[in-house]
């Protein structure tokens, strides 16, 4: 099973959090007894789970780019006209 990334599981709500954790737990249960096959589409379910955290993730990225831009601006490192 491949887990989500640490950024991503940090902005997970508690219920996302709770079925991540019992998803990883039934496909690492599956991987152990072989069944591969299975494992599979636990992994799908979680990939699917993690999408909002991963919409969240990259929001915080886009407001970090915005605010840093907004600084280089307001201390005259860049113009507004700048690309």
């Amino acid at each position: 099973m491949r887990h989500a990334s640490i950024q991503v599981r940090g902005l997970m709500t508690r219920e996302e959090m709770e079925r991540y954790n019992g998803l990883m737990d039934v496909g690492s249960f599956l991987e152990e007894q072989g069944r591969h096959d299975l494992a599979h589409h636990i992994q799908r379910e979680v990939d699917i789970l993690i999408l909002p955290a991963i919409d969240r993730l990259k929001e915080k990225g886009r407001e970090r780019d915005r605010e840093n831009l907004r600084y280089m601006i307001d201390n005259g490192l860049l113009d507004e006209d700048d690309d």
